[in-house]
């Protein structure tokens, strides 16, 4: 099936043939029809299968012009990285439309948001918590909305968006069409569906957990950090293969050190992402990635869901994820739109549960790499690596009772307090020797 067979209209059509698009994904062709027909729908597919297009262009295809300047079509995303992506797709697709679409996201100032608003907008995107404030002081109006869509609800949940998520959809127009998408159907976003949406038709692309048949996935045991960072350096010395590589850390302080480990051979060629970094640095540093300027990207899961980063040919996990899904998530960065990608994994022997639960998810085992012989293993360890030693504590033995003196020492005689009616003439008296008495005025 090409887009043409599709039920598009010729404006949509142009702009996928200027894209270069002509055959949908199969979420793409499984989810047009079903929104078309206007029924809630719930979309299960893995990152990397088209979702974006999947909502937006049957969404378009019924988008109609109006004066209002209110928005017809909500579009919420967890991330503020998400939303300029969707807002960009929206941006290509309805190039020969006439419509605005707005992005609005925390972390900026709320004013230059409020403003584009106020100039209409057709079709709003943003993330929970602005929505939120935007709704509570009466800025974006919600009575024209016809149409919600949830993407990448799961990673909403998991970020702590509830909240959010059930006031938004308490204030919005109880006549409208619901659109979900999501990479796996957890028993929360159950939760979501069955108390907000109308007899939803699910769609799944994929089983949840299937490796994408096009990525090679294979794993290296590696015992300690320095060790893995002699392997990345191995790997990553071949640029001709490793053209546009991702790297996953753990955490935030895992990336930065990665980085400083990294910099001095890659550094014009490296960026680091996670979100101890400025808005403005994490939209740079993706956009570097993307357009070639940094070959190689270190990341924490952030931008493992959503973000979409074309002709990614490596996804190394430098380490391996504790959430079997993430490990999904993360490899789903490659092997886009059909084509090859490869996806590397280092583990220890600390992580044999975690690499066990992702094989069993997957139902699929990854094959393990004997390491290269020019390989140096190093014996140096980080902090985290070192053996912990419990000294134990020595037992004090305690006095017996009657050894026990008192808790206190005797006052002296001048801080002593007697509750007594002063004599101050005797007082007087023992103070200066003799009787004092007071002098009577003249």
């Amino acid at each position: 099936m090409t887009f043409e067979e599709l039920n598009l209209n010729k404006q949509l059509l142009n702009a996928l043939d200027d894209l270069g698009y002509t055959t949908p994904t199969t979420i793409q062709k499984k989810a047009f029809s079903v929104v078309m027909s206007g029924q809630d729908v719930c979309g299960i597919a893995q990152t990397g299968t088209g979702k974006t297009f999947a909502y937006l262009l049957p969404s378009l295809r019924q988008y109609q012009f109006s004066k209002e300047k209110n928005p017809q079509l909500l579009i919420i995303v967890p991330t503020r990285e998400l939303v300029a992506q969707v807002v960009e797709s929206v941006k290509l697709l309805s190039k020969y439309l006439s419509l605005q679409v707005v992005g609005v996201y925390g972390g900026v100032n709320i004013k230059q948001q409020v403003l584009e608003l106020n100039n209409g907008c057709d079709i709003l995107v943003g993330t929970p918590g602005r929505l939120i404030d935007l709704l509570a002081t009466n800025v974006v109006k919600t009575k024209s909305i016809k149409k919600l869509v949830i993407d990448e609800v799961d990673e909403m949940l998991n970020l702590g968006f509830r909240p959010q998520l059930v006031n938004i959809l308490d204030l919005l127009p109880v006549k409208r069409q619901n659109l979900l998408f999501s990479a796996t159907l957890t028993e929360e976003v159950e939760h979501i569906i069955k108390d907000y949406f109308n007899q939803p038709v699910k769609i799944e692309a994929a089983p949840v957990g299937t490796p994408l048949d096009n990525i090679s996935q294979t794993a290296y045991e590696v015992p300690n950090f320095y060790t893995k960072v002699n392997l990345l350096e191995l790997l990553l010395a071949k640029p001709a293969e490793t053209s546009k590589v991702l790297v996953f850390t753990a955490t935030k302080q895992l990336a930065d050190q990665l980085y400083d480990e990294l910099e001095m051979e890659f550094s014009s060629q490296l960026g680091v992402i996670h979100s101890n970094k400025s808005q403005n640095n994490r939209f740079d540093t993706v956009k570097n990635f993307q357009n070639g300027t940094y070959r190689i990207l270190i990341a924490t899961d952030i931008v493992a869901r959503g973000l979409d980063i074309s002709e990614v040919s490596h996804v190394i996990n430098f380490d391996v994820p504790e959430v079997p899904e993430n490990y999904i998530h993360r490899i789903g960065r490659t092997g886009r739109q059909d084509k090859k990608g490869i996806a590397i994994s280092f583990f220890t022997g600390k992580d044999a549960e975690a690499k066990e639960a992702i094989e069993q998810l997957m139902n699929y085992q990854i094959p393990v790499l004997p390491l290269p012989e020019q390989l140096e293993i190093s014996d140096e360890l980080t902090e985290d690596e070192m053996p912990k030693v419990n000294m134990k504590e020595p037992l004090l033995k305690r006095p017996k009772k009657e050894e026990v003196g008192p808790a206190f020492h005797e006052k002296s005689e001048k801080n002593k307090k007697v509750n007594v009616r002063r004599d101050y003439e005797a007082e007087k008296k023992k103070k200066y020797g003799k009787s004092y008495e007071k002098r009577s005025r003249n």
